[in-house]
């Protein structure tokens, strides 16, 4: 509850269509696009804490001009610092040469990072490494335009390792082996293969190396060469890139795992990880904001054109639910009436919980991002009511006082919590953190009596820490006679793959309540090593044949139980309150989001081969003790 859970990152691609002495005249400023880069990138901050990085293109200069920017930061607000190094070095030449602004062939010459082609990336490290040679756009350089390729992305490959061993076989020696590095260089190497091909046959029909250039630009497939490169990848992505000459895309995975949305018009193309940053940033219609279709890439040439084209046939559809849950923007139409539906199909569970005493319950939530679900959830408080009522109405012999009484019945809506930023990162022994940790939150006293149920909603629960060291600790403080925390996601078992940093299995409190159950029943050595075995046996299956043995471990339980001993866990002993935990169900998210049933981390049920090839590693890993990554 309330937890550090890194998230996913954040892709912004722009090509602005019109000259740009255009943009100048229309709009005021020849910096029209990087403002609005700056823009989205900021409304994308959400997804990227670690670093950011920007990169440009500027369109048909002459040789010897440079034409390629790129800036990137891991400081501890990257977005406005690349963007006060951009720009300072922008007013630097202004200041310079003001008698030169509206000369166009200056402009192109003389200006960094003032091109018509835009990259930006705001990213979360999954593995740990924040240095600035993490920090996305990654660029591959060669003087032939064509083959110069910027790359950034929002994805996690599950099978690093073979990507790898690929390239090796390619006769490549990368640098690095990590996936960032590796899809790179796929791209790039049959991004080279195409160049040479292209010029092959031009050769053939009398062109020179010069003359081929603008033909090569024209002839080359992006699509085809993006089949060739991600034949073999296995992951979630939203992979955007950009080639020297001009070009740009951006391809999506078969199952949609990773969302990227895309507008244009006469004047702009615009790509980003989420579709209100585009409505927000250049105020366009909801409507006219379009999702890129899983395993197709939205290319547009130098020219302007644009096209989508499918890459590899979709698979079933599975993006990803928990984004739409957590940590996506929650001005999107769609996903603000998600999360009001994921708040109010738990209210059943509640009233149940409290035996039907409104009267004596309070309801908050806590962080500010369960907001959204807990309108929902006082929206199903008041339905209720609203039914009781009409309930009655509809009785031969209605009873007034009866009415009366619902009438002025209301939800006891509070403001219970109030996070004092100040200690977030305040350093103390390791003897005083926990003390320190239960005084992040400020409790509101006088609003919950002795005889209350204290109802407070979040997000997510994931590892529990924050809830059991603070949470619950300042809500006992009210001394309600009962706490009931609801999670508007149901319960985190399995390690996600594709994104989201939440790669160990004994990370989870669902994990643990899981074993604390076995180990009560007297199963628990019986079971992890027979989970073990068959994780260690399916090693040797084929990568489409490969089981999620750690199903095994919940199938004896049902989520009742294990969230009762999660809430019993969490308790311990130094909270005099009762204290209930109720998850979402996985019926209910599926009917709050039906067009994102990716639901993996929740079910097990991975999209693509890998995933269960991690969650049986990620067993194994905590069956030896080793608190490492399972990919």
């Amino acid at each position: 509850m309330s937890e550090s859970i890194k998230h996913e990152c954040g892709i912004a691609l722009i090509r602005l269509k019109k000259p740009l002495k255009f943009y100048k005249k229309k709009y005021g400023s020849l910096l029209y696009g990087i403002n609005k880069m700056y823009l989205m990138m900021e409304k994308q901050h959400n997804r990227g804490q670690d670093g950011a990085g920007f990169a440009s293109i500027k369109l048909d200069v002459d040789p010897g001009q440079r034409y390629i920017s790129r800036v990137r930061s891991i400081e501890p607000q990257p977005i406005q610092d690349i963007f006060q190094q951009i720009n300072s070095r922008i007013e630097t030449v202004f200041e310079k040469n003001p008698k030169k602004l509206n000369n166009e062939e200056f402009i192109k010459s003389d200006i960094p990072y003032l091109g018509e082609l835009m990259l930006g990336h705001v990213r979360y490290g999954t593995f740990g490494k924040n240095g600035i040679e993490s920090v996305h756009p990654f660029l591959r350089q060669n003087n032939w335009m064509h083959r110069n390729l910027i790359v950034a992305g929002n994805f996690n490959m599950t099978n690093v390792s073979l990507l790898f061993k690929n390239l090796i076989s390619l006769g490549q020696h990368p640098k690095e082996k990590a996936d960032t590095i590796t899809v790179m260089e796929n791209i790039g190497h049959f991004l080279d293969d195409a160049v040479a091909k292209i010029y092959k046959n031009l050769k053939k029909e009398g062109y020179n190396k010069r003359d081929a250039s603008p033909l090569i630009a024209e002839r080359m497939k992006i699509s085809k060469i993006l089949r060739k490169a991600a034949k073999n990848w296995d992951g979630g992505y939203a992979i955007a890139g950009m080639l020297g000459h001009g070009d740009s895309f951006v391809m999506r995975d078969p199952a949609g795992i990773r969302p990227a949305f895309y507008t244009e018009n006469e004047e702009i193309v615009v790509v980003a990880s989420e579709r209100p940053v585009i409505q927000t940033v250049f105020n366009i219609p909801f409507d006219k904001i379009k999702e890129v279709p899983p395993g197709n890439v939205i290319v547009v040439k130098k020219s302007g054109d644009i096209f989508i084209k499918e890459v590899f046939v979709p698979a079933e559809k599975k993006a990803c639910s928990f984004e739409r849950i957590y940590f996506s923007r929650g001005s999107d139409a769609e996903i603000y009436k998600e999360r009001k539906k994921l708040g109010s199909f738990l209210f059943p569970k509640v009233l149940k919980s409290i035996k039907s005493d409104l009267k004596n319950t309070v309801f908050s939530y806590i962080p500010n991002t369960a907001e959204t679900s807990f309108y929902g959830l006082i929206g199903a408080v008041q339905d209720h009511l609203k039914n009781k009522i009409n309930n009655e109405l509809e009785k031969d012999i209605i009873d007034k006082k009866y009415i009366k009484n619902i009438f002025n019945l209301r939800p006891r809506i509070e403001k219970i919590a109030i996070k004092d930023a100040k200690l977030r990162t305040f350093i103390t022994s390791d003897n005083a953190r926990d003390d320190l940790v239960a005084h992040v939150y400020d409790v509101t006293y006088g609003v919950v009596n002795k005889e209350d149920n204290l109802v407070v909603i979040d997000d997510s629960i994931v590892r529990g820490t924050t809830l059991k060291k603070s949470i619950l600790t300042m809500l006992d403080r009210l001394s309600p006679k009962k706490i009931i925390i609801l999670s508007s996601a149901p319960q985190i078992r399995y390690p996600d793959c594709y994104g989201i940093d939440m790669a160990k299995l004994d990370d989870f409190i669902a994990f643990k309540a899981a074993l604390k159950l076995h180990e009560e029943n007297g199963t628990k050595q019986t079971i992890t090593k027979k989970i073990y075995n068959k994780c260690l046996s399916s090693k040797k299956s084929k990568e489409g044949e490969v089981i999620n043995y750690v199903k095994m471990l919940y199938s004896d339980f049902t989520q009742e139980q294990i969230s009762d001993k999660i809430a019993t866990i969490l308790k311990g002993h130094k909270i005099s309150s009762k204290v209930k935990i109720i998850f979402q169900s996985i019926e209910g998210l599926h009917k709050a989001c039906p067009y994102h049933k990716g639901d993996w981390y929740f079910t097990g049920d991975y999209p693509t081969p890998g995933g269960s090839r991690i969650a049986n590693n990620a067993f194994i890993n905590y069956y030896e003790g080793k608190s490492q990554r399972a990919y």
